[in-house]
């Protein structure tokens, strides 16, 4: 199986959110600030993810790569929330975050102002302890 294009880098995230706009990098600051606290762990960049913590993810084959454990994107039209708890456990949550909408794995919203921030940490804290089990030490 071919291995992910996306891998950590040596970014640092000062850098990374250096090239975005003022409003979309004060969300991106507080998004960084609530997932370190919650993973215990730094930003690491890959590539235009910024992730905290690892995992292996598995493929359909049984391999498996390393992948963030929970991480956020400032993409042009969301901030997406990589949040790898199931969606389904958290819909009391989800009704109560605010505007937003959802993959399987992710979230998006359009500004940190658009959401519950404490909500949101918790949605945060979930996903982590939900991913704790597979966490790579």
């Amino acid at each position: 199986m071919a291995e992910p294009k996306t891998k950590p880098t040596s970014q640092s995230l000062a850098d990374f959110l250096a090239g975005q706009p003022d409003a979309r990098r004060r969300d991106c600051e507080a998004i960084d600030a609530m997932m370190r606290e919650a993973s215990g762990e730094p930003a690491v960049m890959w590539g235009a993810i910024v992730g905290y913590g690892r995992y292996l993810a598995p493929r359909a084959d049984g391999s498996a790569y390393e992948w963030p454990m929970i991480g956020f994107s400032p993409r042009k039209q969301a901030l997406v929330l990589y949040l790898m708890a199931d969606f389904e456990q958290q819909a009391a949550l989800l009704s109560k975050v605010g505007k937003h909408t959802t993959s399987k794995a992710c979230l998006y919203i359009k500004r940190l102002s658009d959401v519950d921030a404490g909500v949101l940490r918790q949605m945060i804290e979930r996903s982590v302890a939900a991913m704790e089990p597979r966490r790579i030490r």
